[in-house]
């Protein structure tokens, strides 16, 4: 009697490509986790991801693999972009560069999404559209996923925010800061419209960070994710719209995000 061993199939693959982008001036590596079963990519949804070189550094594959198999979750596409060496200049809010002139390449990045990274994969997978798109990102990362996706509304979905950098400002704190008129992802929000099929996903750690600008007990990211989360809901949001998390002994790391993206995978493409 034979030990006969089946091997099943891999559930996804990874593919590693380098798209150039000519706003940019550079080439851009990304890493497309691709699940097997999929024949027709317009019935899937795509995700991309910011700071794509984390997925790698937190196992993305295993933990999307997983999923995959257990059927917790439907099938998407998801891209990691890898940054770039000018990261604190290509992310950011095209609005408007921060008080240090960080993000003035914001707008050019957000054009490279548009015109250079989705022609490439549409046109490597042979896939004319998508059932729907999302963004998410990690820090920096996430701030850039929020700009690019709430202005371009139409074209997203879902937002994924892991610790995002929501004091992105116009003023130093020296300068007369004031935060209702200086955060510059707030200020968006409160002059933009309601958009009703948007839902955000906004993870925040009570470690993230230890300061506390307004001496309110509360470090700065949560109150900034906080903040934002009313900016939303003034504008016609509700709980249904808003996932929000805060993780306790959460710090502003790849191991905190790395615990919290199946619950993010499973929030928005949960079976």
């Amino acid at each position: 009697m034979s030990n006969h061993v089946t091997i099943q199939p891999p559930v996804m693959q990874m593919e590693t490509s380098v798209v150039h982008s000519e706003y940019l001036e550079r080439d851009v590596t990304i890493n497309i986790y691709l699940p097997s079963k999929i024949h027709y990519l317009d019935q899937v949804s795509l995700l991309l991801f910011n700071d794509g070189q984390d997925l790698i550094k937190m196992r993305f594959d295993e933990l999307f693999s997983d999923l995959l198999t257990n059927g917790s979750i439907e099938p998407i596409v998801c891209v990691g972009i890898h940054c770039g060496p000018e990261r604190k200049m290509e992310y950011g809010t095209a609005y408007s560069a921060d008080f240090n002139g960080r993000g003035a390449k914001a707008g050019l990045y957000s054009k490279f999404i548009f015109d250079e990274l989705l022609p490439f994969i549409r046109k490597k997978y042979n896939a004319p559209s998508f059932k729907d798109k999302s963004f998410a990102g990690f820090s920096l990362g996430a701030l850039s996923a929020l700009d690019i996706a709430w202005n371009n509304a139409s074209e997203f979905r879902k937002i994924g925010l892991f610790s995002p950098s929501l004091w992105w400002r116009r003023k130093g704190y020296e300068d007369g800061y004031d935060d209702e008129q200086d955060r510059l992802m707030h200020l968006q929000i409160r002059k933009g419209k309601f958009h009703p099929w948007l839902q955000f996903f906004i993870e925040c750690g009570e470690l993230d960070e230890t300061a506390d600008r307004n001496n309110n007990g509360i470090i700065d990211s949560i109150d900034d994710a906080l903040d934002l989360i009313v900016a939303l809901k003034a504008k016609g949001y509700t709980e249904n719209h808003i996932q929000y998390l805060q993780v306790e002994n959460g710090k502003h790391d790849i191991e905190t995000w790395e615990k919290i993206m199946p619950q993010f995978l499973q929030w928005g493409w949960g079976k």
